[in-house]
């Protein structure tokens, strides 16, 4: 049996930690070593749960690659920003690192991220989670077998519910490109255009073009008579949809992770305390939605076009009743159908005997027991994961959902792309290289 990889986690927020859990889970596989963020009280918690000393705790990546190499791997879950800086400093001390998503926000930061591995030899694996939800690894599975003949159309789309849209994406940490470094649709949903990637593997796109903006979260769709902040100054939050009441107090398990994180010194708060934190008003998470700093899109289709003439469309939309992914894809002899959320997918082929037009063959997965082992979120994705980038590192065969940097490059191209071609106005284009123009 191989030795447990060794692993230390730089940047321990809500996916580094989760990553991370899976040592808990398979301590036979994985073990924690070690944490490095320049948060003292996250330091003190990773270290608690991972039972760290004291010369395991680190304030920085750059202290932490200071000190050589004292792990096998790293599980960076920094923020957007902050994904390539840190990963230049940890591949040069000889690290493999699983790395958070996006992994860069420029197309400038892709290419250095890539000639650093290169250069250094080093295994890099985007945490590209869907591509591990048995949902999508089942498709996959189809269309590897040919079942569906040539692509010709991929088809997704995903549906951001109004609480998430409200929570990191208009008030939270993931309002404004300026600051976080992404924009929405390559914080969100960089996830969809990698499975598009995936499904039309090793054909390169060829031109992007997108749509969309910022139109509902602004002050002119504010209702009448609203305040600033819903629990300060707001007379009509008892009746309104966003109310930071209904979305943190009345559900305060949902965000924890991220609206909360003012109140962590606080050895188990009480909901009298969670409210007075929201009546801050340095509270990000208790102003009003149409009265935030925000200024991402909240809504976005994006078009691409691939070298053998397939095509490909990805709409976000933000706000919606019900989180849903869903995908459709269309080839010359099938075509497959389904939404992740609900584990089901539907095959179709044209069917020419009298009285029929198509056969259909529905699947469940929940019902055929295909979920088996598919703990973790994102469908069932996130631990899967982990347990691929530690299979490759013990150098077992990867899985065909193997998330490699090197694999991972085009679908954040054409995030890029698209991001210019909607503010741009224009069609976006790749040159024969791979790069772009």
């Amino acid at each position: 049996m191989s030795k447990p990889i060794t692993a230390i986690i730089v940047g321990a927020g809500h996916r580094a930690e989760t990553y991370a859990s899976f040592s808990k889970h398979c301590p036979d596989k994985l073990k924690i070593v070690g944490v490095a963020d320049p948060n003292e009280l996250r330091r003190k918690m990773i270290a608690q749960k991972y039972n760290l000393a004291e010369n395991q705790c680190f304030e920085s990546a750059e202290e932490l690659a200071s000190k050589g190499k004292l792990a096998d791997a790293i599980i960076n879950g920094t923020m957007d920003t902050q994904h390539v800086p840190t990963s230049l400093v940890l591949l040069k001390a000889g690290y493999d690192i699983l790395l958070e998503k996006p992994f860069a926000i420029s197309e400038e930061q892709v290419w250095q991220l890539a000639d650093t591995v290169k250069k250094y030899n080093r295994k890099v694996m985007i945490c590209h989670v869907l591509r591990y939800a048995p949902f999508y690894v089942e498709i996959k599975k189809h269309i590897l077998n040919g079942e569906l003949g040539e692509i010709i159309s991929i088809q997704t789309a995903e549906h951001v519910s109004y609480h998430h849209m409200a929570c990191c994406f208009v008030r939270g940490k993931w309002n404004r490109q300026d600051i976080c470094g992404s924009s929405i649709l390559m914080s969100k949903c960089c996830h969809d255009l990698d499975i598009i990637m995936w499904i039309n593997s090793g054909i390169n796109p060829t031109k992007v073009s997108s749509f969309g903006g910022l139109h509902y979260f602004r002050k002119e769709h504010a209702p009448k008579d609203s305040g600033e902040y819903c629990l300060i100054d707001c007379p009509i939050e008892k009746d309104c949809l966003y109310s930071a009441r209904k979305h943190y107090l009345d559900h305060p398990d949902r965000w924890s992770f991220y609206v909360w994180t003012g109140i962590e010194h606080i050895e188990n708060p009480t909901l009298k305390d969670k409210e007075e934190y929201l009546k801050r008003k340095d509270h990000l998470y208790g102003r009003c939605v149409w009265k935030c700093d925000n200024t991402v899109a909240d809504r976005q289709a994006v078009m691409i076009e691939f070298e053998n003439g397939s095509i490909a469309t990805h709409n976000l939309i933000g706000g919606a009743s019900r989180p849903m992914r869903k995908i459709h894809i269309v080839g010359t002899e099938g075509e497959i159908q389904g939404i992740m959320d609900d584990s089901v997918y539907t095959i179709r082929h044209i069917d020419t005997r009298p009285g029929h037009e198509y056969k259909e063959i529905v699947h469940d997965l929940k019902i055929r027991g295909d979920m088996t082992g598919a703990f973790g979120g994102h469908g069932g994705g996130d631990l899967r994961l982990v347990e691929d980038f530690v299979n490759v590192l013990q150098g077992h065969k990867p899985s065909i959902s193997c998330t490699s940097l090197e694999d991972s490059i085009n679908g954040h191209l054409v995030g890029l792309l698209a991001d210019r071609a909607m503010t741009e106005n224009k069609i976006m284009y790749f040159d024969g290289s791979n790069q772009l123009s």
